[in-house]
């Protein structure tokens, strides 16, 4: 003779195939973002954002800035003006004291 199984146990086994199926879609879709920022990276890494062109790495006092091959236009990374302003105090104090 086969059991027919109860109210409760079916309500369970449909919610554990629910998790099942919404921590696969979790894990998916994290998966998804993950690539697709990679391939936006890569695809304007070292790019300027002003025309798009390549942008070429130069020392400005011992400070790496990235430059535009096209536009010269000049663009930071974190922290990098902090350390040119650092790095000028005492020309800019110097600077300064002129008015």
């Amino acid at each position: 003779m086969t059991m027919k199984p109860s109210q409760k146990e079916e309500e369970y086994f449909i919610k554990l195939e629910f998790e099942k199926k919404k921590k696969l879609e979790a894990e998916k879709n994290k998966r998804i973002m993950e690539e697709e920022k990679k391939r936006l990276r890569d695809l304007h890494h070292m790019r300027c954002p002003k025309c798009g062109m390549t942008l070429v790495e130069i020392d400005h006092m011992s400070v790496k800035v990235d430059r535009c091959a096209s536009c010269d236009g000049i663009w930071l990374d974190a922290k990098e003006l902090e350390t040119i302003i650092q790095l000028n105090q005492p020309n800019l104090k110097r600077w300064l004291k002129l008015f």
